[in-house]
């Protein structure tokens, strides 16, 4: 299987709550499920 590394630039990001960093991952999450590919979190 090949390995990715993924890298983002998110302003803000120090700042944001736990609450918001979820909903940002949850938002990585459903673009990646819309690509279709089997991708696994490491």
């Amino acid at each position: 299987m090949h390995k990715f590394v993924i890298e983002r630039e998110i302003p803000g990001v120090g700042k944001m709550t736990p609450a918001q960093l979820q909903t940002v991952s949850r938002r990585s999450i459903n673009v990646l499920a819309e690509l279709g590919v089997d991708i696994q979190w490491v």
